[in-house]
């Protein structure tokens, strides 16, 4: 089941992050970037702006009265375009179709507001970027992104063409 976050789930969300960053950047980033990544995206102060923010929304995924993810989305981020900036999963979840399912979620959402596509950003290192491609997202650009720090994202930008 998707429901709805709010300001008040804020530990929630988070706890879902720490734990979904391990399993899914392990391989992939040091932990000393991981940590700067989530202090700086999960912060109490960082999530409240955009619970602030009328068009960001974030969603809980749960079974069986368990937290198992979460997806944070905001509408006409550009020009008719949903960006969809985080879905993260604790291992147990995985292959339980919940991401196919958040992902018709955030495209179905995106059409109820008539915006024509959904964006996001993977790291190239990431295999999720195979899952994305199953779900008929296709890379538009790649990016090297600085994100502060000294450090930096190598990323896919991806995008979803609705067709209303």
């Amino acid at each position: 089941m998707i429901i709805k976050a709010e300001q008040k789930d804020i530990p929630i969300i988070q706890n879902l992050a720490k734990k979904s960053w391990a399993f899914a950047y392990a391989d992939i980033l040091e932990q000393d970037q991981i940590d700067y990544m989530l202090n700086m995206m999960y912060s109490e102060e960082a999530l409240k702006k955009h619970f602030e923010n009328p068009n960001y929304h974030y969603y809980l995924v749960f079974e069986n009265d368990e937290f198992l993810g979460f997806v944070g989305f905001e509408f006409h981020q550009e020009s008719e375009t949903t960006k969809l900036h985080r879905i993260y999963f604790l291992k147990e979840a995985q292959g339980k179709g919940l991401g196919k399912k958040a992902l018709k979620f955030v495209i179905d959402e995106a059409k109820n507001v008539n915006d024509k596509r959904v964006t996001l950003t993977v790291n190239k290192n990431n295999s999720a970027h195979k899952f994305y491609e199953s779900q008929g997202f296709k890379v538009y650009k790649e990016a090297v992104l600085n994100i502060g720090n000294g450090y930096v994202m190598d990323d896919y930008l991806m995008e979803f063409v609705i067709n209303q």
